[in-house]
């Protein structure tokens, strides 16, 4: 019995700043985004002009995009952490598989772009004369604008529905992350920011955990003290 309360007491705990995991990846997603529309148009048959002037600003993002990735994979423990004994195993296996989808989509479209610019990089106009261009920017475009931003709506939709029943967080963000969760599914192709409402969602309940989390008094009684 000694034994395994000891190990009970001595579980990994999550860093009460563990929110932060949320924040960054918010921050390094919208910088990715900004510099993906403002660098590439937002009609997918372009030509390839702005690769001749826009390729710095694509590297960077694609650079910031697995750290990115990595923060919000955090950010998922961080979320599954607050709920705790509350998860139900049917949201939560929705909110964890979206949430990988839309990961694992993030990474596939960071590669295929990257593929674009070193295949650019060694010979431009044949690479945009032969077609391969068109095909990757397709792939880019719908990936992202399509499956990857629908799974992050279906990722907001099942964790605003948990969050409603738990209190992890208030229901007005809740209800937010409703309306925000259907822009994303409804809308997609018809704005071209319409991506930023996930990163923007996530930046809020990030802040919202972490000054909770901050707020409240960790339980420093020592484990040989306790009843």
């Amino acid at each position: 019995m000694e034994q395994e309360k000891t190990l009970t007491d001595n579980r990994l705990k999550t860093p009460r700043a563990a929110a932060v995991a949320g924040i960054l990846f918010s921050m390094l997603y919208i910088t990715s985004l900004v510099l993906f529309r403002v660098s590439v148009p937002a009609d997918p048959h372009d030509a390839g002009a702005w690769l001749a002037g826009g390729w710095k600003a694509v590297n960077l993002a694609l650079y910031l995009l697995p750290f990115a990735g990595i923060a919000f994979l955090w950010f998922i423990g961080v979320l599954r952490d607050r709920i705790g004994i509350y998860e139900d195993r049917f949201f939560s296996t929705v909110f964890f598989g979206s949430g990988l989808l839309f990961l694992a989509m993030l990474f596939a479209s960071g590669a295929v772009a990257a593929g674009i610019l070193i295949s650019y990089s060694i010979t431009p106009d044949k690479f945009v004369e032969s077609g391969i261009y068109t095909f990757g920017r397709t792939v880019v475009y719908q990936i992202v604008n399509v499956y990857a931003v629908k799974m992050a709506g279906v990722f907001m939709i099942s964790i605003c529905t948990v969050a409603v029943r738990t209190k992890i967080f208030p229901q007005w963000i809740a209800l937010l992350g409703y309306a925000m969760a259907l822009l994303l599914l409804l809308s997609t192709g018809y704005f071209y920011w319409t991506p930023l409402a996930f990163p923007l969602w996530v930046l809020l309940v990030s802040t919202y955990i972490l000054f909770t989390n901050l707020r409240n008094k960790p339980d420093t009684t020592s484990p040989s003290l306790k009843s």
